[in-house]
């Protein structure tokens, strides 16, 4: 089956997909995106990330490419169109096609949508799960946006690439009073030695992930404490257990930070614990 994307109001073959080469996305990095994990065949979390594209499109005073209930239509198709039954969709939304200029267009150009889906290797990611990763630390050079989702991800690519040339499989971004923001591509969590949870609370200097919110409400449901604050690396070094979460493989536990090992080097159980809630929450909800 060719896979079909979605782009500015026509469902093309995905080989043959394109832009507009002023599209402002392209030129200037003018615009925000979402990425929402499928399982069997159902769009996870769908409507915590349809309300933080929106909050992004405002920040950036982008509007909406269509009406909500025509998106949600036309996210349905490109996973129905794509076959897709466990994976991601992946949209994106940039100011429009204009003359490349600094300020924004005037007037108002339509807003440029992309929408693209994919599979998944959920035997691979459970495998990863099973053993979990490594992560090491480096400074936060993002810019000081990073709770709007925008398509500008110089920064988290260079983190990124860092951490898998470390054999790392993320970076943890660190600010400059040696606290941990968060992960190139992830939110960041520990557990200290009393079992509580702790991650960095909602500001402009982390995304506001929609597991992140989703795992929240799980360690509400199970009674599990849940501090909201920045940690240290040093913390995180010592940490009873720690995680990092994202839609695609909603908790990978964290068994070493640099070259320290966390805990006895295994998945922790409150980590487990957290992810099968997750689990449970998704299956009961498409029941």
């Amino acid at each position: 089956m060719s896979r079909i994307a979605y782009v500015n109001g026509r469902y093309l073959r995905h080989a043959e997909a394109g832009v507009h080469i002023e599209d402002r996305g392209y030129q200037f990095s003018d615009g925000v995106y979402e990425v929402c994990g499928v399982r069997g065949g159902q769009l996870m979390d769908e409507d915590y990330h349809l309300e933080r594209l929106e909050r992004s499109l405002r920040e950036l005073r982008i509007a909406m490419p269509m009406a909500m209930r025509a998106l949600r239509l036309v996210l349905r198709e490109v996973v129905r169109s794509n076959g897709i039954s466990d994976g991601m969709v992946y949209l994106q939304v940039t100011r429009g096609v204009a003359k490349r200029d600094h300020p924004f267009p005037n007037p108002a150009v339509r807003p440029a949508l992309v929408i693209t889906a994919k599979g998944l290797n959920l035997a691979k990611i459970a495998q990863a799960v099973a053993q979990g990763v490594a992560v090491v630390t480096m400074p936060d050079q993002r810019w000081a946006r990073r709770d709007i989702k925008s398509i500008s991800l110089l920064a988290n690519i260079l983190a990124k690439q860092s951490a898998r040339e470390a054999g790392a499989y993320e970076a943890w971004l660190v600010d400059q009073d040696g606290f941990v923001t968060e992960g190139s591509s992830t939110n960041a969590w520990i557990v200290d030695t009393e079992g509580r949870v702790i991650t960095r609370p909602l500001s402009a200097d982390i995304l506001p992930g929609v597991t992140r919110r989703v795992l929240l409400e799980a360690a509400a449901r199970e009674g599990i404490e849940v501090v909201e604050r920045p940690f240290t690396v040093d913390e995180a070094r010592h940490a009873r257990e720690a995680f990092i979460s994202a839609c695609t493989a909603i908790i990978m536990p964290v068994v070493k930070v640099d070259s320290q090992v966390i805990g006895n080097g295994a998945p922790g159980s409150i980590t487990m614990r957290l992810r099968a809630a997750y689990d449970y929450a998704t299956q009961t909800g498409r029941e």
